[in-house]
């Protein structure tokens, strides 16, 4: 039986949207922006900080500046210890959310490295969201982007993610061996909502509860 779906994707092809449409039509809770808001609740930091973190790497500067504090402040034992609001500290309290919703059910969690962080449950379908690059733009400038600013959105996110997932999880961003499904949707949302929902109902027989 499946009871968890995640949803990786590309920058600009929809997947919250459909994810969304996803969760709504199974009646399960939806891990997007909720899951970013317990992180940053979590972390004791501004959502704003957890969002900037979460599905990054931490910047060259970032890291000498972290690197520079840590030896200044904690290898001295009257100072306090410090707490820095990292992209490894967002990953690990990534993971004990992901985990929770996860052992809960009935749930669709977008992105956020929870098809790695869930890939050896039977009972999670992990799909992959993908879009023509002339279709995330057009998606992107319909939300107000300029054309420009999408072009440059599409290229960096989608690096950022891809960054991430080598530094985190020591593979190739996609990593396709993963995914039960890799969709297109220039089929438009809900075609691709009803194809994964298909999809669903077709590989639920194959999976171990």
């Amino acid at each position: 039986m499946i009871r968890i779906i995640t949803i990786e994707r590309e920058y600009g092809c929809g997947g919250g949207d459909i994810a969304q449409l996803v969760a709504r039509r199974l009646g399960w809770k939806l891990w997007d922006q909720s899951l970013t808001e317990e992180i940053a609740r979590l972390a004791r930091c501004p959502r704003a900080v957890a969002e900037g973190r979460e599905e990054r790497t931490d910047p060259l500067y970032y890291r000498l500046f972290k690197s520079f504090m840590r030896g200044s402040f904690e290898g001295s034992m009257n100072a306090p210890k410090l707490n820095l609001v990292d992209s490894e500290a967002i990953v690990r309290i990534t993971q004990r959310v992901v985990e929770h919703a996860a052992k809960r059910g009935n749930v669709v969690i977008v992105g956020r490295g929870s098809q790695q962080f869930l890939k050896d449950r039977s009972d999670t379908l992990r799909v992959f969201l993908y879009a023509p690059r002339e279709n995330k733009i057009r998606r992107l400038v319909a939300r107000g982007k300029a054309e420009k600013e999408a072009e440059e959105l599409i290229d960096t996110v989608d690096g950022e993610r891809a960054d991430f997932i080598r530094k985190y999880f020591n593979v190739e961003w996609p990593d396709r061996g993963i995914y039960h499904a890799m969709i297109s949707t220039s089929c438009g949302d809900e075609a691709t909502m009803r194809m994964i929902l298909n999809f669903m109902e077709a590989y639920a027989p194959c999976a171990i509860a």
